[in-house]
């Protein structure tokens, strides 16, 4: 992101945006190793076959989550040493997951760094209530929260000390499942840039004042109110949302969402560690949780093999193969060959960001064309040797119909390049029909290390080819080429965010044929069905701000294919965008960021 500075909160409007109880017992296992025999011959003599070992389900949750109930002594301190650690570890190694058992919790701020995940361990929110806060703020960039990255909050009551919570977060940091007895403030101390963001399922009694926010998707929710908007303010299924009146304000206002399935969360019932798996709704509106218990099935913990760092891809398929379900505990976990999901309804579920990383240019995760996968919350970091894919959902082919149980890829965010150089030609492939990718920020660093137009080489971000795909909160960017590629028809997209490639080092490097470089969101000339609400990107050419860009998206022009509420700015004038889809939409100029914008296409 780069990064502007904010005068007040009066001047928003106008201006440009940019543990305490550890876990108890192990869940380890050897790899399954077979005893061969050497010949017919030598079989009378010959030691017995040993049979695979089965690996176990539940067990200890390793020494990165950290649990507490309402009776730990020195709570706040292990947050603090927690935060202090994380605060600003952009790129670094580690991953904490901090669990909240149900009961009441007094005088608490919670302050959340990089790669950690608070979360209630009720059934509902309300189970678990915190008096006090759970802070994102941007003291470690002074005042800038354009890369608070990689943090969580799920499933907890919050009654603000103050009257209102602050989450001043950029991209990768959903707000899932959280009710705030108070109002909800999205931006840092002192109003600097923030480029945010993602709330689902939750309820937030007050207002939600964005200030600085640059962008934000709201999904199937309540809010008291909403303060004011900078680009582009999105809700699907919100209670008290804003009317419709993009672009002054920016608001793009959905009645409901056309069809979701909450993320996957691990609660406690009783003693019992459990995963809820919360029912697929359509044409959502509001909260899972407001009125009763939520609707869903739940798998206790022994049915998923508990997985620590260090373990190795060749187990991880061992425990799916034998039907068990994942949980990733927090941590980095290195792949010398892709985890293969092949059975239907198989949940895999991080926590604390765990994070996969492919050593050896394989594909990280891949699935079959089955019903009712469930992927949620882990990070996939390209490694140095290229990966032609790093998530593939369905096989090429991929045909059947998964309507009534689609699968789900839930915060489940990818990285090419910043902790080390890393290469992937396509990032995310979506082949298997009716996919819900709901949250995800598919990125090609910007900064950190291993950064350069070739150094983290990544050409493609995400490549729909399944029919029936929907997107809620789809934030991509600064892909070598295109961000976005969308080939299967009937696709829907609700929110997107992206930045081009910041790095290009001149027009020639981005020049596509005789188009002036590669449209963010490009829907195929094969396309006849297509619809997008609420999208927009940004250039910011800096090491070329000559560059000129096309457009930001490209699509057939068919009465089949619409779209609402698009934007595109240029970020200082570092680059500029001719138009905004296709032919149409006013340039972009000058140095004074102001979205051009379009309405309603064609």
């Amino acid at each position: 992101m780069p990064h502007f500075p904010m005068d007040s909160p009066d001047s928003v409007r106008s201006l440009p945006a940019r543990r305490t109880v550890l876990g108890a017992m192990a869940a380890t296992a050897a790899s399954p190793t077979l005893l061969g025999l050497s010949s017919p011959a030598s079989a009378a003599s010959a030691a017995p076959v040993a049979l695979p070992r089965a690996l176990p389900g539940g067990g200890d949750l390793g020494p990165n989550v950290i649990v507490f109930d309402p009776s730990t002594s020195g709570i706040q301190a292990k947050l603090d040493e927690v935060f202090r650690q994380q605060e600003s570890a952009q790129f670094g190694t580690g991953r904490y997951a901090l669990l909240f058992k149900p009961g009441t919790y007094n005088g608490l701020n919670a302050q959340l760094g990089f790669y950690t995940s608070i979360a209630g361990l009720g059934l509902s929110p309300d189970d678990t209530a915190i008096n006090g806060d759970v802070t994102v703020d941007a003291g470690w960039f002074n005042g800038n929260a354009t890369q608070n990255f990689w943090r969580s909050a799920e499933n907890l009551a919050l009654t603000p000390v103050s009257g209102t919570n602050r989450w001043a977060v950029a991209q990768a940091a959903p707000f899932r499942r959280m009710h705030v007895r108070g109002g909800l403030n999205l931006a840092p101390t002192g109003y600097g840039w923030a480029s945010g963001g993602y709330i689902a399922d939750s309820r937030i009694d007050g207002s939600v004042g964005p200030y600085s926010q640059q962008q934000w998707y709201t999904r199937d929710s309540s809010v008291g109110g909403w303060a004011n908007a900078v680009w582009n303010m999105v809700f699907s299924g919100v209670q008290g949302a804003p009317t419709q009146s993009f672009p002054n304000p920016p608001y793009t206002t959905l009645d409901t969402t056309p069809v979701s399935r909450e993320k996957p969360f691990l609660y406690l019932n009783g003693s019992e560690y459990r995963v809820f798996l919360p029912e697929r709704r359509t044409n959502a509106r509001g909260t899972t949780w407001g009125s009763g218990t939520p609707r869903g099935t739940s798998l206790p913990l022994t049915q998923f093999y508990v997985a620590r760092p260090g373990v190795t891809a060749a187990t991880l398929n061992a425990a799916l193969t034998q039907g068990l379900h994942l949980l990733l505990t927090p941590g980095i976990y290195h792949l010398d060959q892709p985890i293969q999901v092949d059975r239907a309804s198989t949940v895999v579920l991080g926590l604390g960001y765990a994070t996969l990383i492919p050593d050896n240019g394989v594909t990280a995760l891949r699935t079959a064309d089955v019903d009712g996968v469930r992927l949620a919350g882990f990070l996939i970091d390209a490694g140095p040797v290229n990966s032609s894919t790093l998530l593939e959902v369905g096989p090429t082919g991929a045909s059947a119909s998964h309507s009534a149980n689609p699968t789900t890829v839930q915060d489940v965010f990818i990285r090419i390049g910043g902790a080390g150089a890393g290469k992937a030609t396509t990032s995310m492939v979506i082949n298997s029909r009716h996919t819900i990718i709901d949250h995800t920020w598919v990125w090609r660093a910007d900064h950190g290390t291993g950064v350069g137009w070739e150094t983290n080489r990544a050409d493609y971000g995400i490549r729909v080819n399944g029919d029936d795909v929907l997107a809620t909160g789809l934030f991509v960017e600064h892909f070598n080429k295109y961000d976005v590629q969308w080939y299967g028809q009937r696709g829907r997209t609700i929110f997107f965010q992206n930045e081009k490639a910041y790095d290009a080092p001149n027009q020639a490097a981005i020049q596509n044929g005789n188009v002036k470089g590669y449209a963010a969101y490009k829907v195929a000339d094969s396309v006849t069905t297509h619809e997008g609400w609420g999208l927009g990107s940004y250039c910011y050419y800096n090491v070329d701000p000559t560059i000129v860009q096309h457009n930001g998206f490209a699509a057939p022009n068919t009465p089949g294919v619409k779209f609402h509420d698009l934007l595109v700015v240029s970020l200082g004038g570092q680059g500029q965008y001719e138009h905004v889809v296709n032919e149409t939409g006013a340039p972009t100029s000058g140095t004074s960021t102001v979205p051009s914008t379009v309405v309603s296409y064609p």
